[in-house]
């Protein structure tokens, strides 16, 4: 059995793979992306923060479209203008699809908050669904609005 390291030989540590936090225990450093083998569920998770933080700028380009209508027609015109324009478009397109990507991985985080879904073979095919779901649901959804007038460039 290995004995644990003390402050002291962590701290002469040359590979740098242990850390003396503030409390004095030593810890080794966590693995990172150049230690493990890619694989879609790592993929699923980072998706699943990126889009979680796509739908705080989201939040703020809706209180912007709130506040245009509140501020008379003149505003929400111009508003609306960038809007619908391509770069306005490619926002709400993406946040459209960080809303369902996040939606779909909060759902296989309930699966497996459950206890389902935790071997590795339903893991990946779950954050495939997870993923797939945010691509075709996205793909739908805008298909739907450009194919009935509601949009167009």
């Amino acid at each position: 059995m290995n004995k644990p390291f003390s402050p002291g030989e962590a701290a002469e540590d040359q590979t740098g793979r242990f850390l003396v936090q503030p409390n004095g225990r030593v810890r080794p450093l966590s693995p990172h992306l150049q230690v493990w083998r890619w694989h879609v569920t790592m993929l699923a998770s980072i998706l699943n923060r990126m889009t979680g933080g796509a739908l705080y700028a989201g939040a703020l380009v809706v209180a912007a479209w709130l506040l245009a209508l509140a501020f008379g027609p003149e505003t929400y015109a111009a508003f609306a203008a960038i809007a619908a324009s391509p770069f306005g478009l490619a926002v709400w397109i993406g946040l459209s699809f960080s809303l369902f990507c996040h939606l779909a991985g909060g759902v296989r985080h309930l699966i497996w908050d459950a206890g389902a879904g935790l071997t590795p073979s339903a893991a990946s095919a779950l954050s495939w669904l997870s993923i797939g779901f945010g691509v075709l649901a996205t793909v739908l959804f805008w298909a739907a609005l450009f194919l009935t007038g509601r949009v167009a460039l």
